[in-house]
């Protein structure tokens, strides 16, 4: 048991180091992990997102807390999770000692330009795997059975009200595609 606990804090420890960028940033990270370990699949990082983005807390952490759960009970979340946020917590604490000394060093102008763009990189590739995830269905069927069409519909739907009506909380716009799925049980 300790040897699984070590794995989860290592696996999530790595995670938590290179998702540049943010919650969003783990979910390659976290796509990778999944066909790696098996500890859980795809559509569990689908559904994770889903129950993210509508509860308080974040995309990764919530995930490594499910994860290390799933794998070894309570001291399994505890470890994937604390595994996930130590590497944060070790850079926040170096960046406050230091980032007042270099913050105006174009060596570190140069390093907050080129992570800008990789974490964006990052959350695009999320974003496309998400997409790719919730609209399309994988199935022998014939190619216009692959697409999930009633989610592509609220996707629009909803994508068309975001843009154009700026004064919607977006926790509402969440709150709408849950009712949608549970009325028309999607």
């Amino acid at each position: 048991k300790v040897m699984i606990l070590l794995q989860l804090f290592a696996e999530f420890f790595k995670i938590g180091l290179f998702a540049v960028g943010g919650g969003l940033a783990t979910l390659p990270f976290l796509s990778e992990l999944a066909l790696r370990t098996g500890w859980f699949s795809l559509e569990d990082i689908a559904m994770m997102l889903a129950v993210s983005e509508s509860t308080p807390g974040a995309i990764g952490v919530n995930m490594a807390t499910y994860t290390g759960f799933n794998v070894a009970r309570i001291p399994g979340g505890l470890c994937a999770t604390f595994g996930l946020v130590l590497p944060s917590i070790i850079v926040i604490i170096i960046i406050a000692r230091i980032l007042n000394t270099f913050k105006e060093s174009a060596i570190v102008k140069a390093i907050f330009s080129g992570l800008r763009p990789a974490a964006t990189g990052l959350i695009a590739a999320a974003g496309v795997g998400v997409l790719r995830i919730a609209l399309i269905r994988k199935s022998a069927a014939p190619w216009f059975q692959w697409i999930h069409w009633q989610g592509v519909i609220l996707f629009a739907v909803l994508a068309v009200l975001m843009f154009t009506v700026k004064k919607i909380h977006p926790v509402c716009y969440i709150a709408i595609a849950a009712l949608v799925g549970i009325i028309l049980q999607w």
